[in-house]
């Protein structure tokens, strides 16, 4: 026996340090952070304990249900597009050989590697109302200027807009990947049967890379149901401020934020991103049950 712990000692040591950080920097704040979303707690000020108060106050705010409104169909859009478009990017790319898939790879991949406030300044700039490219173009057929990001209309979409730019690349990397493990005698054997190029994506490409697809789609769930720093850059917001003209792109991780660090209601804002965790991880719970009943992915 003690053979046997001074063998495995100096693998269990080596692990010392990440459990050490995994405690400090992950653990221990989501253990405090549960408790001080059942307090009244200021940061400076004595904390008091309000029980569900804060959970309370937070679903019974307006800026919750529109953040909520705006969420949902923020995510019901920008998912299934962005997916969409990632795959076909993966089918371009993958039709290509040599430098040319090299160079179509790198150019769409570019945006993610891009910093987040460098997309949105460049975007700002496209959006801009009376010298933004988009407008300019639009000047040319005569459209007058519209003010992208401060129009409760076009609002929404110029930011699904941005992020799918951002993002599509990753998708699109993580499918090509898949792609390339399709074995090619079944597009061989597709063709014999006389299966049309869109046949062959139905019927052999989807369901192959199936498991790459089931992972893009619950990834990017996960990421939709976080967003933050595209539209808190695209408004210019700030702690006091954020959400843009009538909270239009108002989303629950920017209300948590101006409700900690704005509003200084530090147990609100623990509850309320304790409410986001319970819906992330109800949402990916519902995507592995959905994967087990399909089956093969």
């Amino acid at each position: 026996m003690s053979a046997r712990v001074t063998k495995t000692t100096p693998h269990y040591l080596m692990l010392l340090p990440f459990m050490f950080l995994f405690v400090v920097f992950f653990l221990y704040p989501i253990v405090s952070g549960f408790v001080y979303s059942f307090f009244d707690w200021a940061g400076t000020q004595p904390t008091t304990f309000v029980a569900f108060e804060n959970y309370a106050k937070v679903l019974g705010s307006r800026n919750f249900k529109k953040a909520a409104t705006n969420l949902l169909l923020y995510v019901s859009i920008t998912v299934p597009l962005g997916l969409t478009i990632a795959f076909c990017l993966a089918l371009l790319v993958d039709s290509f050989s040599g430098f040319w898939a090299k160079f179509f790879r790198s150019a769409f991949f570019m945006p993610v590697v891009m910093p987040l406030f460098l997309a949105a300044t460049i975007w700002r700039w496209i959006y801009a109302p009376n010298f933004g490219l988009l407008n300019t173009i639009l000047g040319w057929f005569g459209v007058s200027s519209v003010q992208f990001l401060n129009d409760v209309d076009t609002m929404l979409y110029c930011l699904i807009a941005v992020d799918i730019w951002v993002s599509a690349g990753f998708n699109m990397v993580i499918i090509l990947a898949g792609l390339k493990n399709v074995p090619k005698h079944y597009y061989e054997a597709a063709r014999l049967d006389g299966a049309s190029k869109l046949q062959q994506i139905f019927y052999v490409t989807i369901p192959s890379i199936r498991p790459v697809l089931f992972f893009v789609i619950t990834y990017g769930l996960i990421s939709a149901l976080q967003v933050f720093d595209v539209p808190w850059l695209l408004t210019g917001s700030s702690f006091a401020e954020y959400g843009g003209r009538a909270n239009t792109l108002l989303f629950p991780v920017m209300d948590i934020m101006g409700r900690g660090f704005g509003a200084i209601r530090f147990g609100q804002a623990a509850a309320y991103g304790f409410m986001l965790t319970l819906v992330i991880i109800a949402v990916t719970a519902v995507m592995f049950a959905l994967r087990k009943k399909v089956g093969g992915a």
